[in-house]
């Protein structure tokens, strides 16, 4: 069962009495965040993330690559410059092993078969929603998952594979409106799908974003929330966010937000909802929706702030899963976005635009420049 215990927080932490704020409320006339309060999610930002970059050399080299991307594109501080090495790493032998040994129709066929079987006979909802659906196109988790994650990735750090001709042939073979707008896929991978329609469009690839955005609409209503599994709203929610995600090319550029004018009016309208129903890295998704679409005094920000703030377990230092876990590595997506949405860089300069080319100095083997 989640815990939940904001009020408390709020208390300790920004001086609002019980009386002001409810479970999962806070009142209009709280939203004028003061100095101090700003500063506390600062210094809130601050433990977690010294917690973290006291660790970094302990996670394995994907964790690592993840938090030390993520913290570059906010300050561009050149100590993060290893973990974008590192990530050029894992992309260039992903690539070549895809270019070299996964190439032809049955050699897909049968490496996403090894996928899918790791799925098989897990108990919870996500992983068994996610064997079903991926049964009828288990190619998916080939080109979608990773060969498609990787040549975007490479394509933000302005590097190609020295094949991409070829791994660009072999995405071509299989059209990805399939899996895009089938509503039992978005049950299972709304997050997923929305990062990889919009990878192929930053290739210049297949442009399935539409159909993938009405799909989504069709499976989850909005009137039939209150029919959703924990789990189930929870996918909801992580596919909207990271439509906004996708389309700043991860924190690259801001959004605008006429142009998911639906998403946005969906969160203002369900904020308390989100709030008592997702877990953590999901509400801070929600916040950086925000703050990626120039909204930082939209009231959906200081909520999500303070529910981040008040799930950090202050003796850990950093923000547990909804179970209790406090492992690191497991824990690294919610704690890098804690940190994202309660100390917001903004976009700093316009060399952000183009991710980190210049720091990646010398390609690994395999990656040419575009």
């Amino acid at each position: 069962m989640k815990l939940r215990f904001y009020p408390l927080l709020a208390v300790l932490l920004f001086g609002f009495s019980s009386a002001q704020l409810s479970h999962a409320e806070v009142k209009p006339e709280l939203l004028r965040t003061s100095t101090n309060t700003q500063h506390s999610f600062k210094q809130d930002a601050q433990l977690i993330k010294a917690k973290y970059e006291a660790a970094l050399f302990t996670l394995t080299p994907y964790t690592f690559a993840h938090f030390g991307l993520r913290m570059y594109r906010q300050t561009q501080d050149p100590k993060y410059a290893l973990s974008l090495w590192v990530d050029a790493v894992r992309i260039a032998n992903s690539l070549s092993k895809f270019a070299n040994e996964v190439e032809t129709p049955e050699q897909v066929h049968q490496y996403s078969l090894q996928k899918l079987n790791q799925l098989k006979g897990k108990k919870d909802e996500r992983s068994k929603r996610r064997y079903q659906a991926t049964l009828a196109y288990p190619e998916y988790l080939f080109l979608g998952i990773n060969l498609l994650s990787n040549m975007a990735r490479a394509n933000e750090f302005g590097l190609k594979h020295q094949q991409d001709a070829k791994l660009r042939a072999i995405l071509r073979r299989y059209d990805f409106a399939a899996y895009a707008s089938a509503p039992e896929m978005i049950k299972a991978w709304a997050a997923q799908l929305a990062n990889q329609v919009y990878w192929l469009r930053q290739l210049g690839e297949q442009d399935v974003v539409a159909e993938f955005t009405k799909g989504l609409r069709l499976a989850y209503p909005d009137a039939r929330d209150h029919l959703l599994s924990e789990q189930q709203f929870n996918n909801k929610i992580y596919g909207l966010s990271h439509i906004i995600f996708a389309d700043s090319q991860y924190y690259l550029h801001p959004v605008k937000e006429s142009d998911h004018q639906w998403i946005y009016d969906y969160y203002r309208n369900n904020i308390d909802e989100i709030l008592k129903r997702c877990k953590e890295d999901v509400i801070a998704e929600v916040g950086i929706n925000f703050l990626l679409a120039q909204l930082d005094n939209d009231p959906v920000v200081l909520k999500t702030r303070i529910a981040i703030s008040a799930a950090i377990d202050r003796q850990h230092h950093m923000v547990p899963s909804v179970t209790g876990d406090l492992e690191l590595e497991r824990g690294e997506h919610r704690n890098v976005l804690a940190i994202m949405l309660l100390d917001w860089q903004g976009f700093l300069t316009e060399k952000s635009l183009q991710a980190s080319p210049d720091i990646v100095v010398n390609p690994p083997y395999g990656l040419v420049r575009k």
